[in-house]
């Protein structure tokens, strides 16, 4: 299904008391916008979910990888 938000004042987004609901966002919960190929997901920000989504974009990412990487930032 497709929700519509609305941009408010302040850049303060509107999410759909159904959505709310459906995702158990309450009031003062953090959420998360995270830039994708599409355009912008909505996610709830709560640490498990934040550690998993972290773990799901290093896992294919190795040492070595992050030390070739370094070697270019470095001129090396």
């Amino acid at each position: 299904m497709t929700y519509h938000a609305k941009v408010i004042a302040g850049g303060k987004i509107v999410i759909p008391a159904d959505l709310r609901r459906e995702l158990g966002i309450k009031d003062g919960d953090s959420v998360a916008l995270e830039r994708t190929p599409e355009g912008i997901s909505l996610v709830r920000d709560d640490p498990e979910a934040a550690l998993l989504r972290l773990r799901e974009g290093l896992r294919d990412y190795s040492v070595d990888q992050f030390l070739r990487e370094r070697r270019q930032d470095w001129g090396e």
